[in-house]
């Protein structure tokens, strides 16, 4: 059955995450619990002992002697806390530092600290106004004089919450230990299905992994049935890889093509303006060599310009909204007057071809007027001076076609395939078209496919057409 995997799969996940997520969840609260309850519980016998200890000292010496910071260490020591004593105005007089002079003598305990000792034993969190840099748990007691009960002052225990949660780990281990043991019998239990439908993605994490490094190369074998849900993502996952790869190359075409168009210009003005500013270039010439500079970064503002236009003009044709239905065979005429000057000063002969009747068609105006504004332009610009220019319109099987033909230099068969890329110049573009920056065909072939049409460009014999289709209204 083509859903079984998904059944299996949804069943496992389900069993895996409640058994591990109940598992562990509840012996990592139980754990954590009773960890910090028991150390603090031994914290605070710890304070105790301390503030015996101490209160037996005091009875033949003071709190700040040798015999009590020795006993404090240890106490210290073995039970892995920070000890040390206060008087009663809460300056601490002992530690259990065993450094020479221990930083921490001399140092006053907040008095809202000390009033609450006073009142009664001490067990909170807190960084005692600033002494540690953390905050931890700390248990403290006063310090009772043997036979009358005056506080002589106050025992306190301290550790950071790390240090208490180190016993944890004993809990932790457990828990992990059942929840492996429940996940390990889940998958042991859909082993058996799921196998053979893990394969290809197994190869599909791999291949994803090599996409990561920059390898598009890499496709999925199809194993599967196609019309199944596996194949049929075997199949989407190589498609992807396909769009993948040419993304990535075409990336990279862009980046190669716009830092060739900009180099130029900028190596020009650069190279310009430091001869100004250096005295290389005389006085009596920066006018020209301004010039130039002026012309280098019109033409960098041109490509910035037609780079945004370009993107504005194929997220428009994209627009399903803004497409209407129009007379194309007006659109056509419409354009060609704004060419007639250009033409009339190459002499061109203009043969518009076009039907008697009207052709309707539903697309973008202002894309298509774009598009016969672009070939027509191409049309004339390399068109030879007296040379005949053909516009055709026709219908045929619920399509409308138009033909751009100009009859001047062959575009050599090399660049045919290439003519509409990003930036893309063929030879004659690059002697003929200096200002240009190779994105009129590729913003017409963007508008054309944005409307699922076609265009077809063949050049031979001195003879170059652009054929391009549109739907017919209905």
């Amino acid at each position: 059955m083509k859903s079984i995997y998904l059944r299996n799969f949804v069943a496992t996940a389900a069993l895996v995450t409640i058994c591990f997520m109940v598992v562990a969840f509840s012996f990592m609260a139980i754990g954590r619990s009773y960890v910090i309850t028991e150390y603090r519980s031994n914290m605070e016998d710890s304070a105790h002992e301390v503030a015996r200890t101490a209160s037996a000292v005091a009875q033949n010496d003071s709190l700040t002697s040798w015999v009590l910071s020795m006993s404090i260490s240890s106490i210290g020591k073995s039970t892995g806390n920070h000890v040390f004593i206060t008087d009663p105005s809460g300056k601490i007089v002992s530690c259990s530092d065993q450094a020479p002079v221990c930083g921490h003598l001399g140092m006053i305990v907040p008095e809202e600290v000390i009033q609450q000792v006073t009142e009664e034993n001490y067990d909170e969190l807190s960084t005692l106004g600033g002494m540690y840099k953390g905050q931890r748990y700390v248990a403290a007691v006063p310090i009772e004089a043997v036979g009358d009960g005056t506080v002589l002052g106050f025992a306190f225990v301290t550790n950071e919450i790390q240090n208490m949660l180190g016993g944890w780990s004993t809990f932790l281990m457990m828990a992990l230990i059942i929840s492996a043991g429940v996940f390990g019998a889940a998958l042991i239990a859909s082993l058996v299905y799921t196998k053979h439908m893990a394969r290809p993605l197994d190869e599909m994490a791999a291949a994803s992994r090599k996409f990561a490094r920059g390898d598009f190369s890499v496709r999925v074998k199809q194993t599967e049935d196609p019309e199944d849900e596996m194949g049929a993502l075997i199949d989407s996952f190589n498609k992807m890889a396909d769009s993948l790869e040419q993304a990535e190359k075409r990336r990279s075409e862009f980046i190669a093509n716009i830092s060739h168009e900009l180099r130029t210009p900028m190596t020009t003005i650069a190279g310009f303006a430091d001869g100004i500013l250096d005295g290389t270039i005389p006085p009596e010439n920066q006018e020209k060599y301004l010039r130039s500079i002026r012309d280098e970064t019109r033409r960098l503002s041109r490509l910035v310009r037609d780079m945004l236009g370009v993107s504005q003009a194929r997220a428009r044709a994209a627009d399903p909204s803004r497409r209407n239905v129009f007379d194309v065979t007006e659109l056509i005429l419409q354009t060609l007057l704004s060419f007639e000057s250009r033409a009339t000063k190459k002499n061109l002969d203009v043969d518009p071809q076009l039907p008697d009747n009207h052709i309707m068609v539903r697309a973008d105006k202002d894309a298509i007027t774009q598009v016969i504004y672009n070939l027509l332009d191409n049309a004339v610009k390399f068109a030879a001076p007296g040379s005949c220019l053909t516009l055709r319109l026709y219908k045929d099987d619920g399509k409308a076609y138009v033909s751009i033909k100009d009859y001047g230099e062959t575009i050599p068969a090399d660049d045919l395939p290439f003519i509409f890329d990003r930036f893309h110049k063929s030879d004659r573009s690059r002697s003929l078209d200096k200002d240009g920056v190779g994105l009129g065909l590729y913003l017409v072939k963007e508008i054309i496919n944005s409307h699922d049409e076609d265009i077809a460009v063949r050049s031979e014999d001195g003879m170059t057409e652009f054929v391009f289709t549109l739907t017919l209204a209905e």
